[in-house]
């Protein structure tokens, strides 16, 4: 029965409900692991291209017109040679490139904005570093029939159907201009079918953004739930930061025992132990050449203030007992401190009182 009990606690300790600690999010942002949703910037780039067809395509118009006058009125009636081809290229490349730019430079613009409004600037080589687990068949068999991939497939579908249903009812509205396409001039069924094209264009982006809004909730529900830790992650993290809390108690120990031998050790160095007489123990020792007023050198109380008073027996160190004395300089003193200036007149009695011991033996 407590085999099995403890088997429970084990599992329920592994099991990964806690959220996320800040160092386990950091971490996966290192790692490029971030809530992002591809369909958000799928759909900014492409609002943000047609927004700028909207309002430049005058400009464009006036390029392409430009490229089809040279084309069909000076380069047809150019002379074969490899000069003239070679300046035909360079002509119609560079209007291409005049034409071009522009739209993909809004592009690379919106889609570098999309990614700063999911995760903000982040740079991480991890997610492009070649791994061969990937290549494992069986993993990747496991990934096609995952619950993920089945929900891809219905993200796909719904996207289908709602762009294809928005674009269809921008078509529905405009079903008349459509109908009398073939009777206008080719320029005016051109500019139909343009605006026709750019509206289109800015219904399913917005409808696709839309989408997407939600699909970055999803992917952030789903971001959030892959990096929970367990009880015991939490505790191991704690550890690993924090380090052992038994290691840490066996160092600060060794830390105390070693400040606790150099203090001992120079207990034969004082000029005078202050006493309780039980309870407190300070060593004071003056010497100009470091300080202008006498200091202290060890302090303890209890065992330790007992284990100074032995020291300064078995060194012939005079013992004075002064209870408020001894407990006001434990108290307001740490070792190596000079005593404050309201007890320098006690301490001077003291001191002059153990030179007058001194010389008499």
């Amino acid at each position: 029965m407590k085999q099995l009990l403890t088997l429970d606690l084990q599992f329920f300790a592994g099991e990964k409900t806690e959220k996320a600690t800040p160092k386990k999010r950091q971490d996966s942002r290192k790692k490029g692991q971030v809530a992002k949703s591809q369909d958000v910037n799928t759909a900014i780039v492409l609002l943000g291209v047609f927004l700028f067809l909207l309002f430049a395509g005058s400009y464009l118009k006036d390029i392409i017109i430009n490229l089809m006058k040279h084309s069909f009125q000076e380069f047809m009636l150019l002379e074969l040679t490899e000069v003239n081809v070679y300046t035909v290229f360079l002509t119609i490349l560079k209007e291409l490139v005049v034409l071009l730019a522009p739209i993909m430079a809004v592009a690379m613009i919106s889609g570098v904005a999309a990614n700063y409004m999911q995760v903000g600037f982040l740079f991480s080589t991890e997610t492009i570093q070649p791994k061969l687990e990937k290549l494992d068949p069986i993993k990747g068999f496991k990934r096609i029939f995952s619950v993920r991939a089945l929900v891809e497939l219905l993200k796909s579908m719904l996207k289908i159907g709602f762009v294809g249903l928005v674009t269809f009812m921008v078509l529905w509205s405009r079903i008349d201009e459509i109908l009398i396409l073939s009777q206008l001039s080719v320029g005016a069924a051109l500019a139909t079918i343009g605006g026709l094209t750019v509206q289109m264009g800015i219904f399913a982006s917005a409808a696709l953004l839309f989408l997407s809004s939600l699909d970055y909730l999803y992917q952030k529900y789903d971001f959030e739930k892959n990096i929970r830790m367990s009880k015991q992650d939490i505790k191991d993290e704690y550890k690993n930061i924090e380090g052992d809390p038994l290691i840490k108690s066996k160092i600060k120990q060794k830390q105390r025992e070693m400040a606790m031998s150099r203090m001992m050790q120079e207990v034969p160095n004082a000029d005078v132990v202050i006493t309780n007489p039980t309870h407190y123990a300070v060593a004071l020792k003056y010497d100009e050449t470091k300080s202008d007023a006498p200091y202290v050198i060890a302090k303890g109380v209890d065992f330790v203030a007992q284990k100074i008073k032995l020291i300064a027996k078995e060194k012939e160190i005079i013992t004075v007992e002064n209870r408020p004395l001894a407990r006001a300089l434990y108290s307001q003193t740490e070792i190596g401190d000079a005593i404050p200036e309201e007890f320098f007149k006690a301490v001077a009695e003291i001191l002059a009182y153990v030179y007058r011991t001194k010389k008499k033996i």
